[in-house]
């Protein structure tokens, strides 16, 4: 199939929707698709069957800041880049967002297949946006959410139902990851790791930071290695008197993360809320890393609700240090509860996912081929 594909985020800025994005197509071309991804940039990024929408501007949106592309030369962009292209499927992710997947949206010609990534439980945007929504959202021919929490957003803005089809891992890629000498967990030291902008507050670094030393109190052993791209200030001065007990490694490459959760005893998701899903949780758990999660539904979900990892109650400082400390007390069941993570993240494997999206592709085209009878 020749199949068009739209991101209404900064392409070459990390995030979820854009590494789903990605990894989606890639799967797609290796299975002798031809793949069209439509997004805006903030840089001169490039690369094969990509195409430039143009600039991004910063908004705040669900406790993040999501970069967006509108406007005259970016709306005639996307119409021409739709328009002339004989797409036999258009996918667009987060379709109501207004950004280029809102405009490519209203030029489709072809079947379309919109993915909802978003999980909010209240959104003056999507409240105010929702007439001219529903203005478009008739050209869809078929809904996928990315988790039930997604699908309920879904259900409460825009109405209509959804498939739901979670996001993908490359599992053999992390599964296979060689763990780093310098941050290797031993027997005498569990390591637990967090991933997360530390600068935006739904993410739980201050949570973290309260929780370490009621862990270190019990086991002055155990190491925390503190990743992502933001400022840290207060947490490091926090933290700044338990020396090599607690590292700040800044953002990571890809293959720097994938070797963290290689090496460590668990990963830690202390995030608040605003989470539709959680493919990180998937990453570590395919690294066969132990997941220590906030029981937000999301996460929960993705943990079948404590089988395939542990579970903290939800911005309990004391929840976080117990579960934390069982993990130090134990270390043959926490391992075993990482086998089962391991073990559970198969099915986010992106040829399994890939092989539900593609069914939806297939009754999209089957719909059209009859209403043309």
């Amino acid at each position: 199939m020749r199949i068009g594909i739209v991101c209404p985020y900064a392409y070459d800025v990390p995030g979820g929707v854009q590494f789903h994005v990605r990894d989606q197509a890639e799967e797609l071309r290796r299975r002798g698709h031809e793949v069209s991804v439509f997004a805006p940039v903030e840089t001169d990024y490039s690369e094969e069957g990509f195409i430039n929408a143009g600039k991004t501007f910063a908004i705040p949106y669900n406790g993040s800041v999501a970069r967006l592309a509108f406007g005259p030369r970016v709306a005639a962009r996307t119409r021409q880049w739709v328009t002339s292209s004989d797409f036999d499927i258009l996918h667009v992710h987060e379709p109501v967002t207004p950004s280029v997947s809102l405009i490519a949206l209203q030029h489709a010609r072809c079947p379309v297949v919109g993915t909802f990534h978003a999980a909010v439980e209240r959104s003056l945007l999507y409240t105010l946006g929702k007439p001219v929504v529903q203005s478009v959202k008739e050209r869809l021919s078929a809904q996928i959410a990315v988790s039930e929490e997604a699908r309920r957003t879904l259900q409460r803005y825009q109405g209509g139902d959804a498939t739901v089809i979670p996001n993908g891992v490359d599992y053999q890629t992390f599964a296979q990851a060689t763990p780093s000498p310098k941050w290797q967990q031993s027997e005498e030291s569990p390591v637990f790791c967090f991933l997360g902008r530390l600068d935006e507050p739904r993410k739980g670094l201050a949570l973290l930071v309260e929780a370490i030393p009621l862990v270190l109190s019990a086991y002055p052993q155990a190491r925390f290695l503190i990743a992502g791209p933001g400022s840290a200030s207060r947490a490091r001065a926090n933290l700044a008197s338990y020396g090599k007990n607690v590292e700040f490694l800044g953002a990571l490459s890809e293959a720097e993360k994938i070797a963290l959760f290689s090496s460590a005893t668990a990963y830690i998701a202390p995030q608040t809320g605003g989470e539709s899903f959680g493919i990180v949780l998937v990453e570590a758990m395919a690294a066969n890393c132990l997941v220590v999660a906030s029981s937000i539904p999301a996460f929960s979900a993705v943990l079948e609700q404590g089988r395939l990892g542990k579970i903290f109650t939800s911005e309990d400082v004391n929840s976080l240090a117990e579960n934390l400390i069982a993990v130090c007390e134990n270390r043959e069941a926490a391992a075993h509860l990482a086998r089962q993570g391991h073990q559970g993240a198969k099915r986010y494997d992106w040829p399994v996912i890939t092989d539900q999206v593609l069914a939806v592709y297939e009754r999209c085209r089957e719909q059209k081929q009859e209403n043309k009878l």
